[in-house]
C-alpha cells in the first residue's frame, strides 16, 4: 500500500508545480465567457518544465492565453502548430521562458499546455479564456460543463496517429486546489442554478433579478465534472445578436465586418409533436468496453453505466411501434449485433434481443467505435423506414474526428442521437455525432437518470424529419451577407439552432433586417421569421466574432479532413491556420505561443519535466471491474498507482517534444505504461445488484402490442396475488383488457413522477384498448382503482 501524501506530490513522490486553478464563468443569456488562472510554483532546486494534458469543452473557442511571471505580462499569439512548437523549443534550448498551448489533433475537447523554464524559487500564472454557447437542456435550462475529468482515451489498434503521454491519478489524489465562481445576466430574471457539486447559495445582484452569482463550495474532489444548469423565469425565444467588428482589423474580414448571430426556436404545430410515427428503422449502438463497468455516480446505489443502460434498451424496445425495424449493436476491442440485419419489430424479435440485452455486460475491452459504424453504414436502408441511430458511450476514444467525419459522409440516410455517458464523458464526441447527424446529444452525469433523456431522444426520433431547410435573408441596400455557419441540417421542437452570419456594407436607409427560415414537416411547408436591429449591442467585446470563427473553423478542418488526399486539402488547411491568427481562435493546426524576451539572463541548469497529474474516475481503468484501497490481492490499484501515461490519439509532439535540453535521466522519462492487455485483475466480489426497479418490472412484462397479459408475474409487479388481481375483474372483460387497464391505472396512480419514461409505451397500451373495442372500460378502471388503491380518472388514461 502507499503511504498517504503528504504537500503537493504526484504517486511517484515527484512534486508538483500546478498549485492551484480558478475558474470565472461570465454568463450573458445563453453564452458564456470563461477565465482560467492556472497558478503554477517552482519549489525545486532546478528549473522545471510542467506538461499539463486538461480537458475542456469540445466546443469551446479558446480565445487567449497570457501568462504573468513576477512583475511581467507575455500575451500568447497564435502561430501556425509547427511553428509555434519549433518557437517554443528554441526559447527553452536559449535559456529563456516559453508557455504553449495547444489543441489535440485528434480531439478538439483535450489541450496540452507546457509552462517551460521555470526557475528555483519562481511563480507564474497562467490565464487562459475561452467562449461557448450553452446547450438547451429537455427542461429549458442551459447547461455549462467545466470538464475537471479527463478519462483515459482509447486509440484504435493501426492507428496512425502519435501518443501524448496523459498523466492521470485518482480523483481523491489530485494534488491542486480548484475555486469557481459564476456571474449570469439575462434581459430575463434568472430563477435557479442547479449543479452536480456543491455551491455556496444564489445571490441576485439586483431587484429585478436579472443578474446573479454563485460559486462552488469550497473542497472539490476532482471526481466529477462542473456541471451548471441556468434557469431563466420566460421560455427561450427567438433572438439576434449584432456586434461591431474589431476597430483595428481590415472591413470585408470576418473581424472587420459587424457579425450577426441568430438563436431560433422553432415551433412546430401540437399535432405534429403529439403524433408518433409508426415507421422507422431503430439501430442501437451500446458501449461494453470495460469503463461502462464504473458506477453511474458516486452514490451507493451501486448502479453502473452498463446496468442503467441495460434498463434504457428495456425501456427503448418496449416503446418503439409495432411495424418498425431494429437491431441492437455492442462494441469494446471487437463489435456484435444481435441480428445479421435490422429485424421486424414483434413479440418474437422483441423477446429475443431482450434477452440478449440482459446477458449485456462491459466485457468487450476497449473502444473501437469506427468498426461498428462502418458496419451499420454499409447496410442498405430500408424502403420507407427512416435510420435513427442511438449511440451509447462513455466516450472515451481517441479517434474522434475520425468517428464524427464518417457520421457526416452518411448524414443523408440516417439521424443520430448520442448519450453521454458519466464523468469524463468526450463532449467534442457526443456533440459531433448529433450536429453531423442531425440528431440530438444528451449527456447522463451525477445523479441523472438516463432513462428521461434518451426517452425525450426516442421522442423527437418519432416525430417526422424536418426536410428542405433554408435560411434566407432581407436586409437593406447596401449591405450583404455571407454565412459562417454550415446549414442547418436538423430542427426539433423548443430546441435552439444557432446561425452565424458576418454583415458587409453599410445602408444609410434602414437600420433593420429579416431572417426567414423555411421548412417542410409532415408534408407540411412552414417557416418563422425574425426581424433584428442591425444595430450593434454593447459590451459584448469581440464574443460573437470568436464565437462565429470558431464555427467556421471547424466547418473548415472537416472539409480539410474530408480532401486531404486531394489538393485542395493544403489550401483548407490554410484557410484554417488563416483565419485562426486573425480572430485570436485556437485550431487543431495553430497553437498560442509566448516567450518572454525581456528575460535577459538566461535560466541554467538541466530541465527537469513535471507531468501534472489530470483527474481520473478510476471506473475509466481499462479491464479494471472494481477498484479499493483496502483489497490485498490487486496489485495496481487506482489509489496506489503510478501515474499512469495512457496513450492518446494524436499526433507526435503534441505536448510531447524531445527538446534537447531535456535530462532523460530524470524519473519522469521512466513512467509505466499500461495497455489494456497488461491488466491482471484478482477475482473481485463485486456488490450485488439492487432488486429491480417496480417500474422496470411491470414495463418488462408488456408485450410487444402494448398489452399485458393477466398472470402471477403481472399480479406480483402490482403488489397482488393472483387471486386478488383475477377476482374483481368483470365478467365479461377479456383477461388482456383486464391487465392493460390495471397496469395503466398503477403508471398513472404510482409514477407519475416518472411518466418520461413510460409514456410512449403507455400510448402503445392505449392504441392496442381502443382496438380492442373493448366495453365496460368505465367498470374496468373503477374496479382497478378499488383494487389499487387509487383514484386515476377514466379520461386521463386517454382510452
Amino acid at each position: 500500500m502507499m503511504a498517504n501524501c503528504c504537500g503537493l506530490l504526484t504517486s511517484q513522490k515527484e512534486p508538483v508545480p500546478l498549485k492551484s486553478v480558478e475558474v470565472e464563468l461570465e454568463v450573458r443569456d445563453h453564452v458564456a465567457a470563461v477565465v482560467s488562472t492556472l497558478n503554477y510554483e517552482n519549489k525545486e532546486d532546478k528549473p522545471l518544465e510542467a506538461v499539463f494534458v486538461f480537458p475542456l469543452p469540445g466546443d469551446a473557442a479558446v480565445c487567449h492565453f497570457s501568462a504573468k511571471i513576477g512583475q511581467t505580462h507575455i500575451v500568447a499569439e497564435v502561430k501556425e502548430k509547427q511553428e509555434a512548437r519549433e518557437e517554443y523549443d528554441d526559447a527553452l534550448s536559449s535559456g529563456q521562458q516559453a508557455f504553449l498551448l495547444e489543441e489535440s489533433e485528434q480531439s478538439p475537447d483535450i489541450f496540452s499546455l507546457s509552462v517551460g523554464s521555470l526557475p528555483p524559487g519562481e511563480s507564474a500564472s497562467i490565464r487562459l479564456e475561452y467562449v461557448i454557447e450553452l446547450a438547451v437542456q429537455a427542461d429549458e435550462g442551459l447547461r455549462f460543463c467545466l470538464p475537471a475529468v479527463l478519462n483515459p482515451r482509447y486509440q484504435p489498434q493501426g492507428s496512425e496517429a502519435g501518443k501524448v503521454q496523459v498523466t492521470s491519478v485518482p480523483a481523491s489524489l489530485v494534488p491542486y486546489s480548484l475555486s469557481f465562481s459564476a456571474q449570469v445576466s439575462s434581459p430575463r430574471p434568472v430563477s435557479k442554478v442547479e449543479s452536480n457539486c456543491p455551491l455556496d447559495p444564489l445571490q441576485h445582484l439586483n431587484t429585478e433579478q436579472t443578474r446573479a452569482t454563485v460559486k462552488l463550495a469550497a473542497g472539490h474532489k476532482f471526481d466529477r465534472d462542473v456541471e451548471l444548469l441556468i434557469y431563466y423565469k420566460d421560455a427561450h425565444q427567438p433572438t439576434a445578436v449584432v456586434e461591431a467588428g474589431q476597430a483595428s482589423s481590415k472591413p470585408g474580414t470576418l473581424m472587420g465586418d459587424p457579425v450577426v448571430m441568430l438563436s431560433l426556436y422553432p415551433e412546430f404545430p401540437q399535432a405534429v409533436t403529439s403524433s408518433v410515427a409508426s415507421c422507422g428503422e431503430f439501430v442501437f449502438l451500446l458501449d461494453r468496453s470495460g469503463s461502462m463497468d464504473g458506477p453511474m455516480n458516486n452514490s451507493d446505489n451501486h448502479q453502473t453505466c452498463i446496468g442503467s443502460a441495460r434498463d434504457t434498451l428495456l425501456l427503448l424496445l418496449k416503446s418503439i411501434p409495432l411495424g418498425c425495424y431494429f437491431n441492437i449493436y455492442s462494441f469494446g476491442s471487437s463489435y456484435e449485433h444481435i441480428f445479421p440485419k435490422s429485424v421486424e419489430y414483434n413479440q418474437k424479435t422483441m423477446e429475443e434481443a431482450l434477452k440478449k440485452v440482459d446477458e449485456m455486460e462491459a466485457d468487450l475491452g476497449g473502444t473501437e467505435i469506427l468498426e461498428p459504424f462502418k458496419h451499420i453504414y454499409s447496410q442498405p436502408c430500408i424502403p420507407n423506414q427512416p435510420r435513427q441511430l442511438f449511440v451509447f458511450t462513455d466516450g472515451e476514444v481517441g479517434n474522434t474526428k475520425e468517428v464524427i467525419n464518417l457520421v457526416k459522409q452518411n448524414s443523408g440516410s440516417h439521424r443520430c442521437f448520442s448519450f453521454g455517458i458519466g464523468e469524463g464523458a468526450s463532449s467534442a464526441l457526443i456533440n459531433g455525432l448529433a450536429k453531423e447527424g442531425g440528431g440530438h446529444a444528451q449527456f447522463i452525469t451525477g445523479t441523472d437518470r438516463m432513462q428521461p433523456k434518451v426517452m425525450q431522444s426516442l421522442r423527437f426520433a418519432l416525430q417526422p424529419a424536418v426536410v428542405d431547410i433554408s435560411v434566407t435573408w432581407d436586409l437593406p441596400k447596401g449591405v450583404s451577407v455571407t454565412a459562417l455557419s454550415p446549414p442547418i441540417t436538423a430542427l426539433f421542437q423548443g430546441q435552439r439552432s444557432l446561425v452565424y452570419a458576418q454583415l458587409t456594407g453599410q445602408s444609410s436607409e434602414a437600420s433593420e433586417g429579416c431572417v426567414t427560415v423555411k421548412y417542410s414537416l409532415a408534408g407540411h411547408p412552414s417557416q418563422n421569421q425574425l426581424h433584428f436591429s442591425l444595430r450593434p449591442a454593447e459590451d459584448t467585446g469581440l464574443t460573437v466574432h470568436r464565437l462565429a470563427a470558431r464555427t467556421l473553423i471547424r466547418s473548415l478542418e472537416m472539409e480539410e479532413r474530408e480532401c486531404e488526399e486531394e489538393e485542395d486539402g493544403g489550401v483548407k488547411k490554410k484557410k484554417v491556420v488563416d483565419l485562426s491568427v486573425q480572430s485570436g481562435v485556437s485550431s487543431a493546426f495553430t497553437a498560442f505561443i509566448a516567450v518572454n524576451k525581456g528575460n535577459s539572463e538566461a535560466i541554467q541548469g538541466p530541465l527537469v519535466r513535471r507531468n501534472v497529474p489530470t483527474p481520473m474516475m478510476a471506473c475509466s481503468m481499462p479491464q479494471m471491474n472494481m477498484m479499493a484501497c483496502s483489497m490485498p490481492q490487486m496489485n495496481m490499484m487506482a489509489c496506489s498507482m503510478p501515474q499512469m501515461n495512457m496513450d492518446m490519439g494524436v499526433n507526435s509532439g503534441f505536448g510531447a517534444s524531445p527538446w534537447s535540453s531535456l535530462d532523460e535521466s530524470e524519473p519522469f522519462a521512466a513512467k509505466q505504461v499500461f495497455t489494456c492487455k497488461e491488466f491482471v485483475v484478482a477475482e473481485v466480489s463485486l456488490p450485488k445488484q439492487p432488486h429491480r426497479d417496480p417500474l422496470l418490472q411491470l414495463v418488462s412484462l408488456q408485450k410487444a402490442s402494448g398489452c399485458w397479459v393477466l398472470d402471477p408475474d403481472l399480479a406480483a409487479a402490482l403488489g397482488k396475488t393472483s387471486e386478488e388481481v383475477e377476482k374483481p375483474k368483470p365478467a365479461s372483460v377479456n383477461q388482456d383488457v383486464w391487465a392493460t387497464i390495471l397496469a395503466l391505472i398503477w403508471l398513472h396512480g404510482f409514477k407519475m413522477d416518472a411518466q418520461e419514461e413510460w409514456e410512449l409505451l403507455a400510448m402503445k397500451a392505449v392504441s392496442w384498448l381502443r382496438a380492442q373495442k373493448a366495453s365496460c372500460v368505465k367498470e374496468c378502471v373503477e374496479a382497478g382503482n378499488a383494487l389499487l388503491g387509487c383514484n386515476v380518472q377514466e379520461d386521463s388514461l386517454g382510452i
